[in-house]
């Protein structure tokens, strides 16, 4: 027996996901699906699943499946997506939404333009927990950790273009100190208030974007005296604004949601 399921497959500055509103189409087994449909060569393609649901505790909720099949607790990018498709796919009237996912309740602001969405403003609350790691003897480097409701760990370089992140990017992730594992950022100062980051994003590898690794970036270098509250942060597959509020705490990011097509996939069941 097979079922038709409908997606939409939609970026947030190159973070690519699948989308699909379990509404309509339940997905029985999100971890299996994930791997199955994110493989570039044989299924979709993407950096993972996020399920679109129902909430008591908010307007919908979010849910996201790694590539690998392991489930995330947040993402940015993939939140800011939701904005644009629950929008526009007329799920909801509002331009202010509440969402819940792993990591509590995220509201997103939409920037509308001839009722297309065109950004959105996603409130991702405080960061939770900060510290220092020195690796000492086995990495030559100080790195920060930021958890945003995920934990990342941020390393500043002088020199962005030297790091050798499919190397080392799996290493930091499964290092013995993060026993769940982290998401990894490298950055650079390129100019008053404006970071170069790239990821190695935990469950997917290198992507082209990180929501949240955006905003621990930008935590990370606020707390050493890099930056102010404000910055850009440029990635591999775009620009976010964020914005450590000082009054609430709170972090806000601004950016893109881009779709790139409706699909159908047959699943046997």
């Amino acid at each position: 027996m097979t079922r038709t399921i409908q997606f939409t497959k939609m970026h947030g500055t190159g973070n690519d996901y699948i989308y699909v509103n379990t509404l309509r189409f339940p997905i029985t087994d999100p971890e299996k699906t994930a791997i199955e449909w994110s493989a570039y060569h044989t299924g979709i393609g993407s950096d993972g699943l996020v399920l679109i649901g129902h909430s008591d505790q908010a307007d919908f909720s979010m849910r996201i499946f790694n590539a690998d099949g392991s489930e995330a607790m947040m993402c940015g990018n993939a939140s800011r997506c939701i904005g644009k498709y629950l929008y526009e796919y007329r799920l909801t009237s509002k331009s202010v939404i509440t969402l819940d996912t792993l990591s509590g309740i995220k509201i997103l602001r939409l920037h509308l333009e001839d009722g297309t969405v065109k950004a959105v403003t996603v409130d991702m609350g405080a960061p939770q927990e900060t510290g220092t790691i020195d690796f000492e003897d086995e990495f030559p480097f100080i790195s920060t950790q930021v958890s945003m409701g995920n934990p990342h760990l941020v390393t500043f370089v002088d020199d962005i273009r030297t790091i050798d992140l499919p190397n080392i990017g799996p290493k930091l992730e499964k290092h013995s100190l993060f026993p769940d594992r982290t998401n990894v950022e490298f950055a650079q100062i390129t100019g008053e208030n404006e970071i170069r980051m790239r990821v190695w994003e935990r469950g997917s590898g290198i992507t082209q974007a990180c929501g949240t690794g955006a905003c621990a970036t930008a935590v990370a270098a606020h707390l050493t005296g890099r930056t102010g509250r404000t910055v850009e942060v440029v990635m591999d597959g775009g620009t976010l604004t964020i914005e450590w509020d000082e009054a609430t705490g709170h972090i806000y990011m601004t950016g893109p949601a881009v779709k790139v097509f409706d699909g159908t996939i047959e699943v046997k069941e």
